[in-house]
């Protein structure tokens, strides 16, 4: 069972689709397919939403991998920095309400539709541009700390965006004082999901001349030349530093599972996919560290559909309520 629902705390939303003019369901369906071809992981989790937030969802990701899609793409970095610049306009427009159901840009068109549904915070979008001019600028990450403020970035601010999609709830077990830092654990378990995310690509990052792990710790396991063949390098305890840095992600997915209790059934399985997800891709690498610099580290399908009808089920959401219980008492 997932909590009882008296109502929306976190913010109000619409408890029913809406008919939808032909312009924007024809956006939505655009951006849906933009999220099942590129989302291997995202997509297991908004399937599970009910189809207005599913639609919202589906418009954040659009957005957010056209933004992703310039950082990383082969074009000089005079150009992506303009067509990243562009793409703010673009998010400044649909602020202000600029965006006409007729335009010709689906994802401007169903972000718009959404944004006026929900109370999306879309200076999130702000910050994950600020993130990937980070990424074209090639800056690089001396300590924890710096590292933090880009994941904020580029992972956080989409677990602030996608709260306000979900709202939350109240319930008996459901301390008001936990109630009013939702924003905070859903940004933390952006972070989670952002440090999972850069061990498993420490290979292909360096392919692509980044570098992302706090230059601290890679000196301190001997890794500081980097990750450039399927092997450590000579001397490094490569293990060492996969395991210090999965503590670290696995602490930061203890305090953003914090979460889950304060959304609705749904939500809440939509998180808890996604996150869970994650997690057994970080208890992969924690068992075969080496494995990440000779190629992708993934999960089957049945292992991620698994994972989707357990978050279905709220044994997740259960399990953290229980724990949060248990820690306040």
């Amino acid at each position: 069972m997932s909590p009882t629902v008296e109502g929306p705390t976190h913010a109000s939303v619409p408890s029913a689709t809406a008919a939808l003019s032909a312009p924007v369901s024809a956006a939505y369906s655009y951006c849906e397919a933009v999220t099942g071809a590129q989302a291997r992981n995202f997509a297991y989790g908004i399937r599970l939403l009910p189809t207005d937030k599913r639609h919202a969802m589906s418009a954040l990701y659009a957005f957010s991998r056209r933004v992703d899609d310039i950082g990383d793409g082969a074009l000089a970095p005079e150009i992506k920095l303009t067509r990243l610049e562009e793409t703010r306009a673009l998010l400044g427009r649909i602020r202000a309400e600029d965006i006409d159901e007729d335009d010709t840009d689906p994802v401007a068109v169903a972000l718009a539709h959404a944004a006026r549904r929900f109370p999306i915070p879309l200076e999130g979008l702000d910050e994950l541009i600020d993130g990937v001019l980070m990424d074209v600028r090639g800056e690089t990450y001396e300590t924890w700390d710096d590292l933090r403020e880009y994941c904020r970035c580029v992972a956080g601010a989409i677990g602030r965006l996608s709260l306000g999609v979900f709202g939350t709830v109240n319930s008996g077990s459901l301390a008001p004082a936990d109630a009013a830092r939702a924003d905070e654990y859903a940004d933390t378990l952006g972070l989670a999901l952002q440090l999972t995310n850069i061990l498993r690509d420490v290979r292909e990052d360096a392919a692509n001349g980044r570098t992302y792990l706090p230059a601290e710790d890679l000196a301190k396991f001997g890794c500081s030349e980097g990750f450039h063949s399927d092997r450590a390098p000579a001397g490094a305890d490569f293990a060492g530093l996969v395991h210090h840095e999965v503590r670290r992600a696995r602490a930061l997915f203890v305090e953003g599972y914090r979460l889950l209790p304060m959304l609705d059934r749904r939500s809440g399985a939509c998180v808890a996919a996604m996150a869970g997800i994650y997690r057994r891709l970080l208890d992969r690498i924690e068992r075969e560290p080496e494995a990440v610099l000779r190629g992708r580290v993934s999960l089957p399908t049945h292992e991620k559909a698994y994972v989707a009808v357990r978050g279905l089920s709220g044994l997740d959401a259960r399990t953290i309520s229980r724990q949060s219980t248990r820690r306040r008492a």
